[in-house]
């Protein structure tokens, strides 16, 4: 019998990583004394993807006295200070698992401020498990990163299963490489590629939780 088990991204699918880098950004030049001009400068150095090194490159574009190490610490204890994740999705999470599904975390990123996140936002402690990429250098779209995930929850990918995300390519269509059927969200944009949809588009992660446990309750009828 296929298990029911979901993997959920991290970054603008559980939480909203682009509005609070915005707000870090903001808060982190004026600590700083930097100029008006420079918070955008600095939300572009972080925006794609924020590595220790990142702030290597800070340090030394700003002059900074701290280094980088302190400055990474700096930042991600004060992203995990800002980020949230709605009351209707931690409410989603506990209602999978207690409708019989596994629920995981799969996502790109470094661990420290991953780990900080998901633990500040309520999430940790309400999925089966979690793989952050840089535990071992396994990023989506790789299948391995999925493989991995679903190991953490204690299932595997041959059991099928759901992959919830945000970015077409690492979560849509990695999850789709992966078996895993899919769900974007959309973020009020049109789909983007030309191959790889989606089985299905939702507007945000309460929405995919809704569809899912849909699912889940066909899946018991059809098996009982």
């Amino acid at each position: 019998m296929q298990r029911l088990f979901v993997l959920f991204d991290l970054d603008n699918t559980l939480v909203d990583r682009r509005g609070t880098l915005v707000d870090w950004a903001a808060q982190f030049t004026r600590r700083l004394g930097l100029e008006d001009e420079e918070q955008a400068r600095v939300l572009d150095m972080v925006a794609d993807r924020a590595h220790p090194s990142t702030f290597d490159a800070i340090r030394t574009r700003y002059r900074l006295p701290m280094s980088a190490p302190e400055l990474w610490r700096a930042y991600c204890t004060d992203m995990a200070a800002m980020v949230t994740c709605p009351a209707e999705v931690l409410d989603g999470l506990d209602e999978l698992r207690a409708a019989g599904w596994r629920v995981g975390v799969a996502t790109n990123g470094a661990v420290d401020i991953q780990r900080a996140k998901l633990r500040a936002a309520g999430i940790a402690e309400r999925v089966d498990g979690v793989f952050v990429s840089g535990e071992v250098d396994a990023r989506k779209p790789q299948t391995r990163h999925f493989a991995l995930a679903a190991a953490r929850c204690g299932t595997e990918l041959g059991d099928g299963g759901w992959m919830v995300g945000d970015n077409p390519v690492n979560d849509i269509g990695g999850g789709r490489t992966a078996g895993l059927s899919t769900i974007w969200i959309g973020n009020d944009r049109s789909w983007p590629l030309a191959d790889a949809r989606p089985d299905h588009v939702v507007p945000h992660a309460r929405a995919a939780i809704d569809l899912l446990l849909l699912h889940s309750a066909g899946h018991t009828r059809t098996t009982t």
